[in-house]
């Protein structure tokens, strides 16, 4: 590891967040631990962390309401922990910004998959690390410019997270053609495609084209390809 990561833990299940933190201390990351939402703001606004890991039921303020705060000012990663199994609760989670959901009760190792898989991703939005190619692209007044990590609609300027960038660079880098959900989650997560992966991408098309100001019906940019995946162009 080039430079020590710092990640953020907030989950109130004392022993699960020990847990997660042995694990991720053995990775050589540096591990800010609180079982509270409040205490965790408290370390956010003078502490540069790179990932979080929210658990979605704390004692003051939830998790969703915890993540909308830290997307007023951060876009680094979001990962929701939850015991709920309902597919809403997971959805929700994404719509208000995190990048990803795990649900309890999970296998430690999963989580540090996740974990590096999401830094990874981060690394690449912030460097332009591995990508390549054009870093500009320009679609029927949508640009994106990779180099610069900006996009913009109709010279409007368009707030994205690193995931919603990464989405939206994919299919234009694919501009006319369909790419599956497996094809976008392994170029943009970099790990095995998952049957409730789909809801992931998903989620976050649906964000992009809420930014976008795209009618969900008839869509100018995205567009479903039903049973395949999603294309742009």
């Amino acid at each position: 590891m080039d430079e020590t990561k710092n990640i953020l833990i907030v989950d109130d299940e004392a022993a699960l967040a020990d847990l997660v933190e042995f694990y991720l201390k053995s990775e050589g990351y540096t591990v800010y631990k609180f079982y509270s939402g409040q205490e965790a703001l408290s370390c956010i606004a003078g502490t540069r962390i790179d990932l979080a890991l929210l658990d979605v039921m704390l004692p003051d303020i939830d998790g969703f309401e915890l993540c909308r705060r830290i997307r007023q000012e951060h876009r680094f990663p979001v990962i929701m922990l939850t015991a709920k199994e309902e597919e809403l609760d997971k959805v929700a989670g994404l719509t208000i910004g995190a990048d990803d959901y795990i649900t309890k009760p999970f296998r430690p190792l999963e989580v540090m998959a996740r974990v590096k898989a999401q830094l990874r991703r981060y690394t690449r939005y912030n460097t332009g690390e591995g990508s390549g190619g054009d870093q500009v692209i320009q679609i029927s007044g949508l640009m994106i410019d990779r180099t610069n990590h900006e996009c913009f609609l109709n010279e409007k300027k368009l707030a994205l997270t690193p995931t919603e960038f990464e989405v939206l660079w994919t299919l234009c880098r694919h501009k006319g053609q369909v790419v599956s959900a497996e094809k976008m989650f392994a170029e943009i997560w970099g790990e095995k495609y998952y049957s409730n992966s789909s809801s992931t991408i998903m989620v976050h098309v649906r964000h992009l084209r809420e930014k976008m100001g795209e009618d969900a019906d008839h869509p100018r940019y995205i567009k479903t390809v039903w049973g395949v995946g999603y294309k742009i162009g």
